[in-house]
């Protein structure tokens, strides 16, 4: 009667006990389970049904982000483990217990081993029963975690994507990104890793599948931030058309597109290579920062400033596409891109050449290069002693009008808006009018005067009123590409850079809290 008495008294105890050993050591190695899924992720802690996501099975070089799919892929590992060894523990469990206290090498003694073998089998059924349930929840919990940071993931990259494309929108680059190589419009450039020796390519950095802030890239070195606003500009970005290199701080400010249209000689190569020189020489003297975009640039700006300060005549544009010439200009609200676009003069009378001017489509002040020698009314009209003064070698072999009017239908084809748009009209070899004597009671400075001399004299009063029609806004100035006094360009080229870049608007408009003057 006491031992049966001992015993009631004590097998609750052994039930309670046993069921929370049981308990524990589940739990426990449904720990050892996730840390081993999660962070060792060692062969027996994978499930060969789903394999893991590696980057060389990406269709971008990086690793997945977490809650793009590997949480997923822990979760259901996880689970299916976690079952495997609740199932093969609670089972070894029963069989020790059974070969304890039930088995053959107890028959003398059956009578003390079977109620005690029996009161562990009612411990180990409650703690199978009480781990089950609180195995259950712990994957519920789980289940409902990785699911709930899904949803905020994909919503908080969602969200910076869109942030991403109002901040382009409000630097109007939401139309693309201008390619200074080919002057195609770019979405999103690719961009490189930075690594030693990676250089892999990732199409869109943008927050999604393969990370938020940043992603790691496959060479598992390197994490590139998604943002232009995070640091994406710093990265080299590639253009995925032509794959040629975009210019610094790309999508980081506004981009202003200024392209010089005009014939064979015409005068564009030197007239930019002018506008250059004085918007560095202005920032040297206290006007707008100017630095340049690109190292091509910069090489190329050496060769054009040397060119011109030994009173050469720099080369024609080739016929191949030239990369622009890209600068950062300015400074705070009115900082921007500027890509100058020198073209070759064949392109302008060709039509199967203009297509490739795609740079139309995003410009929005143009610069039509006008040579006066090239009117063969204005030359012929010149004394005998004036032609002996001009080298009328180096004039431009084609019509201002003829170049005009292909220009503008190109424009057209393009979908460029020439009604939302400005046009400076750049009457070059201005100091050769000027040492001859050609412009009378013309004045210079004055736009108006300007064009009554190109209508008067050259008599291309067709052209003007074409120009005026055509653009929502045209200015002409006479110009003289060439080095004066203490070897500063000419000051006629002043205003044609203040009118055309004056402005840190990108649609060309001014207003009293972003003009820029260059003087």
């Amino acid at each position: 009667m006491t031992v049966l008495i001992v015993y009631v008294a004590v097998a609750p105890v052994i039930v309670v006990g046993r069921a929370l050993g049981l308990t524990g050591q589940l739990l426990w190695l449904h720990g050892q389970v996730l840390v081993g899924v999660m962070h060792r992720r060692t062969p027996e802690y994978q499930n060969p049904n789903l394999p893991p996501y590696r980057p060389q099975d990406e269709p971008e070089p990086a690793y997945r982000q977490y809650f793009h799919g590997p949480a997923t892929r822990d979760l259901h590992t996880a689970c299916l483990l976690t079952m495997g060894r609740f199932r093969r523990t609670v089972a070894d469990s029963f069989t020790s217990t059974t070969a304890d206290y039930l088995g053959e090498r107890h028959r003398s003694s059956r009578l003390a081993t079977v109620p005690v073998g029996l009161t562990l089998y009612a411990g180990l059924g409650l703690g199978a029963v009480l781990a089950a349930a609180l195995l259950a929840l712990l994957c519920l919990l789980h289940v409902v975690l990785v699911y709930v940071a899904q949803g905020v993931v994909r919503v908080t990259a969602g969200t910076l994507r869109a942030v991403d494309r109002a901040v382009l929108r409000a630097k109007n680059l939401h139309h693309g990104m201008v390619c200074p190589q080919c002057y195609e419009l770019v979405e999103y450039p690719v961009y490189e890793c930075p690594g030693d020796g990676c250089r892999r390519r990732h199409r869109d950095i943008r927050p999604g599948r393969y990370g938020v802030l940043k992603r790691r890239c496959a060479c598992g070195r390197h994490k590139l931030p998604t943002l232009i606003l995070t640091g994406s500009h710093r990265l080299q970005g590639i253009c995925p058309y032509c794959e040629g290199a975009m210019s610094d701080s790309t999508g980081l400010v506004p981009e202003t597109v200024l392209p010089m249209v005009g014939g064979t000689a015409a005068g564009k190569t030197q007239l930019m290579a002018a506008l250059l020189m004085t918007l560095f020489d202005a920032a040297g003297r206290g006007g707008p920062p100017a630095e340049f975009a690109d190292r091509g640039t910069a090489a190329k700006y050496e060769v054009l400033r040397e060119v011109l300060t030994i009173r050469g005549n720099p080369l024609g544009t080739q016929r191949a596409l030239p990369a622009a010439h890209s600068l950062l200009l300015g400074k705070g609200r009115s900082r921007r891109l500027v890509h100058i676009f020198d073209t070759a003069g064949e392109r302008f009378v060709n039509l199967e050449d203009t297509d490739a001017l795609r740079y139309a489509r995003t410009a929005r002040t143009f610069v039509f290069v006008l040579d006066p020698l090239s009117v063969a009314a204005f030359w012929q009209g010149l004394s005998p002693d004036q032609q002996a003064g001009v080298d009328r070698t180096l004039a431009s072999p084609v019509d201002p009008e003829l170049v005009f009017n292909q220009s503008t239908q190109t424009m057209k084809r393009m979908n460029g808006d020439l009604t939302q748009s400005r046009l400076a009209v750049a009457v070059s070899k201005y100091d050769v009018l000027r040492r001859q004597r050609l412009l009378g009671e013309h004045r210079p400075d004055d736009s108006g005067s300007t064009r009554a001399w190109l209508v008067d004299v050259l008599g291309l009063g067709n052209l003007a009123r074409a120009m005026e029609m055509e653009f929502r806004e045209v200015r002409f100035f006479f110009t003289a590409a060439v080095i004066a006094e203490e070897e500063q360009v000419d000051a006629s080229i002043v205003p044609l850079a203040d009118w055309c870049l004056g402005s840190g608007r990108y649609d060309g408009s001014t207003t009293s809290a972003d003009r820029v003057s260059i003087r």
